[in-house]
């Protein structure tokens, strides 16, 4: 059956050779897990967070459930099912199938499934503090997660492969040079989800809120902070510190340190960060601050 392709991940598999081969041989693999699970897929999800996964709800033979996500070739979430097994569904989202060669992964499903997007932000930073401290774990060795530096690195080199395109070289060097000492200097070393933000939480039965869609690192807790804080970003820029604090404080971090890698963030992440007007605010009211 032909299977539809949301527009925003189409856009993603577009950027490189490895993402269009992976989504050119999507529907094969979709219709084997079906045969393999005996699982009756519906639409899959097409919202603003759907880039990096083709993700349906559906069924199993035996009536539960469930959610198919199969994610593109995608650096920051290779280990997204280890860490879901890791955390066991304290507080995620629970694995009921996986196809690790593949990148498959059939997911308890959250019902009745809507944001925290829904709540104000006062009250997401409630429950994203919750949620990040209860995640915070230490795994036992051997374990597969990468530290939190190879995921920066990898920012890094990128940022500065496209360096024809930065607004503000002052300000990008300067997060490069935190990218460089943060993640080294940091007085804990934990499991961390690294993008954890309202619309990767969900209302579910089982709990109140489940987190889905982590990229786990391990590494420095108050890199954690910065994902929900850059998903608020009209208090961000007109309230950078008041907003960091509240933050820092909810999670028992040092505040310093969640603005530090906020401003790295801002200044000197890829993505485009360093042409975004809204990216680039963040960080000159940061250092202005300083």
């Amino acid at each position: 059956m032909p299977w539809q392709i949301p527009a925003r991940l189409a856009a993603s598999c577009r950027k490189t050779a490895e993402r269009a081969a992976w989504l050119e041989s999507l529907p094969a693999l979709l219709g084997r897990l079906q045969r393999c699970w005996s699982l009756t897929l519906e639409s899959p999800f097409d919202t603003e967070d759907v880039s990096c996964a083709w993700i349906a709800p559906g069924r199993l033979g035996d009536g539960t459930s469930a959610v198919l996500k199969v994610g593109m070739p995608h650096m920051e979430a290779e280990h997204e099912l280890a860490g879901l097994l890791f955390w066991n569904g304290d507080p995620t989202v629970r694995v009921l199938q996986a196809d690790a060669d593949s990148g498959a992964i059939l997911l308890e499903r959250c019902e009745p499934g809507t944001s925290l997007r829904e709540l104000p932000e006062p009250e997401q930073d409630i429950v994203i503090s919750k949620l990040l401290r209860r995640l915070w774990r230490s795994p036992s060795k051997p374990h597969p997660f990468r530290p939190l530096s190879a995921l920066i690195e990898f920012w890094a080199a990128e940022t500065l492969r496209d360096a024809g395109r930065w607004t503000d070289a002052g300000l990008v060097r300067a997060g490069l040079s935190l990218f460089q000492e943060l993640p080294h200097s940091s007085p804990a070393s934990v499991l961390l989800a690294t993008d954890l933000h309202a619309g990767n939480v969900l209302r579910a039965k089982r709990e109140p809120w489940l987190v889905i869609d982590p990229k786990p690192f391990i590494g420095d807790p108050c890199f954690d902070a910065t994902q929900h804080l850059f998903n608020c970003g009209a208090r961000l820029r007109s309230e950078p510190d008041v907003t960091i604090r509240r933050i820092a404080d909810l999670l028992n971090v040092d505040s310093e340190r969640v603005r530090l890698w906020t401003f790295a963030r801002a200044a000197a992440e890829p993505r485009g960060n360093w042409g975004n007007d809204d990216s680039m605010a963040i960080a000159r009211a940061l250092a202005a601050g300083s």
